[in-house]
Order: structure tokens, then C-alpha cells, then sequence
């Protein structure tokens, strides 16, 4: 073989594996999505960020579980949007992959700028009970709860805040993706904590 195409080739090999390896989570249609999610808007910033593997263990810890997998990999890109009505900040919009029981999920959460959740909803969910989870009597549960009402929660036992154990599940067939989804939404509001609001949630962490 060709010394040229054999490096081509290892090289195209390592860029396709760095691809896979890291896959983030954008939304479909940022122009109409953000509209959607904040009406009076008239603009947005996207940035693009990513977690460090020295903080990956203090953003495990918050969560109260490991990063597994192939979205959980300390090079994932996470993408955040913030909202603007002319100069004034509105909020965020930021999403999180997450494994669910026969795929992955994309889990959206619009947050104001103190983080507390205005917004719900599945970009992505593979699953039999699909459209009764996309429905909004489940998203409107998690309107007005904050990091401060998650860090209380355990996600591996499910149990621990009040507020959050009080969310229920209008699926009970799909107990897997529920519990994939409550996992995911602690773990979107700690990332925008991290990257947007500096952490000031984390006095609540116990």
C-alpha cells in the first residue's frame, strides 16, 4: 500500500473514532425552537463547551453517579443557547444525550436566568410509551424546580426530595426511561450551573 494512503487512511480512522466518541447534543431547528421556548426573544448566542477530566469527578459527585457510556465521555461537546429580548438575557436552553432503554434520549430544558426550569421536552425518545411521556401533563411537572429541589434527590434510589419524588410517572410500563429522564434533568442543570450560573446552586449540595 501507499505510504500516503496508509496514513490517509489511519488518520481517517482516528477522526471517525473521535467522532463517534463524542456526541453532543444540538437543538433541530435553534431559530424556530428558541421562539418557541421563549416568545418575546430576538436573539440567541450558541456556545459550544465541554467538561475537563479533572472536573468530571466533582460533576459525578453533584450527580451522584458515574458518567458511563458513549454520550457521558469527557470530550462530549454540550451545546448552550442563550436567549436575548434585544440586550436583556432571558434564560438558557441547553440539552443533555442520556441512555434510555431501547435508545438514547435528548432531554431539553429552558432554565431563566437563575436556573429554575420554565421548559420540558424530549428532542429525542425511543420508546412504547413515547407519546404518553411527551405529553404535557409529564412536562409540566418539572416547571419552577431548580438544582437546589435535585440536589436533594438521589437518582440511584430514587428517593430524598420531596419535590422531586413527587413527579409522577404517567408511564408506568416505561419505569427504565423515567428514571433515565429524571437522571438527565439533574444532571442538565448541573452543566448549566457549571458552565453558565458559576455555581450557585452549589451551597444546596450536601
Amino acid at each position: 500500500m501507499n505510504k500516503s494512503l496508509g496514513f490517509l487512511l489511519v488518520g481517517l480512522a482516528l477522526l471517525l473514532s473521535q467522532a463517534f466518541s463524542a456526541v453532543g447534543c444540538d437543538l433541530n431547528d435553534p431559530d424556530r425552537d428558541v421562539k418557541r421556548l421563549f416568545p418575546t426573544s430576538t436573539g440567541f448566542k450558541t456556545l459550544y463547551l465541554s467538561i475537563y477530566k479533572e472536573l468530571q469527578p466533582k460533576i459525578e459527585q453533584r450527580l451522584g453517579d458515574k458518567f458511563a457510556g458513549l454520550y457521558e465521555t469527557a470530550d462530549v461537546p454540550y451545546t448552550l443557547y442563550q436567549v436575548y429580548q434585544n440586550e436583556t438575557l432571558l434564560g438558557y436552553i441547553h440539552g443533555v444525550n442520556q441512555k434510555g432503554h431501547y435508545g438514547g434520549l435528548q432531554i431539553f430544558l429552558s432554565l431563566n436566568k437563575e436556573g429554575v426550569i420554565e421548559g420540558f421536552y424530549y428532542q429525542k425518545l425511543t420508546s412504547k410509551q413515547a407519546t404518553v411521556l411527551r405529553g404535557q401533563d409529564f412536562a409540566k411537572q418539572f416547571i419552577g424546580l431548580s438544582l437546589k429541589d435535585f440536589y436533594a434527590f438521589n437518582i440511584l434510589t430514587m428517593q430524598g426530595s420531596t419535590k422531586i419524588s413527587a413527579i409522577k410517572n404517567p408511564a408506568p410500563e416505561a419505569e427504565d426511561d423515567f428514571r433515565s429522564t429524571l437522571r438527565a434533568v439533574k444532571k442538565n442543570l448541573i452543566l448549566v450551573d457549571e458552565f453558565m450560573l458559576k455555581n450557585m446552586h452549589l451551597v444546596y449540595f450536601k
